[in-house]
């Protein structure tokens, strides 16, 4: 069942629609953003929320859960790229497991949906938007609650898949200038209109 935190998103033209992900079978954090495309310019919040997945049910079936309910976010909010916190190498065997099935459940969905999906480790997550990578979880959510020009703190799941979706719009704006530069020749200056 998804608990959702939302904002009427308003449609504009140039925009990429962008969905962090926090994997979880339990809690999985998800948060839209809509970014300029190829601007360093502040994304804009549309809506958070966490899929609460029952953890008296088992693993198999928290699994058909969260394919449901993150099949309902897709359709409804409709992203253009997904970005997807990577698996943390610091937690137990046992937890890394059970993250990579929810994972691997998330890159059929998205892999199905034909989005184009951005991994991010959780150091450069916490970097991005905290400027230290090793950053607390409660200091994310302080600064993702900024970022976004939220009066209240989402929960820290759905802040966690915000703090992704605040990355991957950093990091395309970043990918796309230097492709941008690329493809221009040096010292030569684009046309102009002759009108």
């Amino acid at each position: 069942m998804k608990a959702a935190v939302k904002r009427a998103p308003a449609p504009g033209d140039g925009t990429c629609r962008i969905l962090g992900i926090d994997p979880g079978t339990i809690h999985c954090g998800y948060g839209v953003l809509e970014a300029q495309r190829g601007a360093f310019m502040r994304p804009r919040y549309v809506e958070c929320g966490v899929l609460e997945l029952n953890p008296a049910k088992s693993l198999s079936e928290r699994l058909v859960a969260l394919a449901r309910d993150l099949r309902e976010v897709l359709d409804e909010l409709s992203p253009d790229e997904v970005a997807l916190e990577a698996l943390y190498h610091g937690v137990n065997a046992q937890s890394a497991l059970r993250l990579g099935h929810a994972r691997g459940v998330i890159m059929l969905l998205i892999a199905e949906a034909k989005l184009p999906l951005y991994e991010y480790p959780p150091a450069t997550v916490k970097r991005t938007v905290a400027g230290n990578g090793r950053a607390q979880k409660v200091e994310v959510q302080r600064l993702v609650s900024y970022r976004c020009g939220l009066r209240q703190p989402p929960p820290l799941d759905a802040s966690d898949a915000l703090a992704v979706a605040l990355c991957h719009a950093q990091q395309r704006s970043v990918i796309q200038v230097a492709a941008a530069r690329s493809t221009a020749k040096p010292g030569v200056s684009p046309p102009r209109n002759s009108r």
